[in-house]
């Protein structure tokens, strides 16, 4: 098995690939023609957004997402955490947590989508150097 993707319930789905792709540099994969289920290319692992409705079309009654209890996170790493997270909040992402650097040598900081989706902006961890 591998990891194919992650799909996020949202309200619409193209401005939600939309926004991925303005907040976060984020390549549009497709969007279905009928606008319910898009993806975005994020390497080898795809970050797909299906319409709530479609969901309840489906018998599914998805939940709207919380960032103050969030129940997961989507984690993208950058070299330049304090610029991206600029570049995300200057496309509509709300701040949560601005970048900090963390004992484990890693910088983080951390938004929220416009359908409320924690999103951690983080750089690669820095293993301690062995002294």
């Amino acid at each position: 098995m591998i990891f194919r993707y992650t799909i996020l319930y949202v309200a619409d789905v193209a401005a939600a690939l939309d926004f991925y792709s303005r907040a976060f540099g984020l390549q549009s994969g497709f969007l279905h023609e009928a606008g319910d289920y898009g993806e975005l290319d994020t390497g080898g692992t795809r970050l797909a957004f299906s319409a709530r409705s479609l969901m309840r079309d489906l018998g599914k009654d998805p939940a709207p997402a919380d960032p103050d209890r969030p129940v997961f996170e989507i984690a993208l790493e950058t070299d330049d955490v304090p610029a991206a997270f600029e570049r995300a909040v200057a496309a509509g992402a709300v701040p949560r947590m601005a970048p900090q650097d963390q004992p484990w040598g890693q910088t983080i900081s951390y938004v929220a989508c416009p359908d409320g989706y924690l999103i951690e902006i983080c750089s690669p961890v820095q293993p301690p150097s062995p002294g």
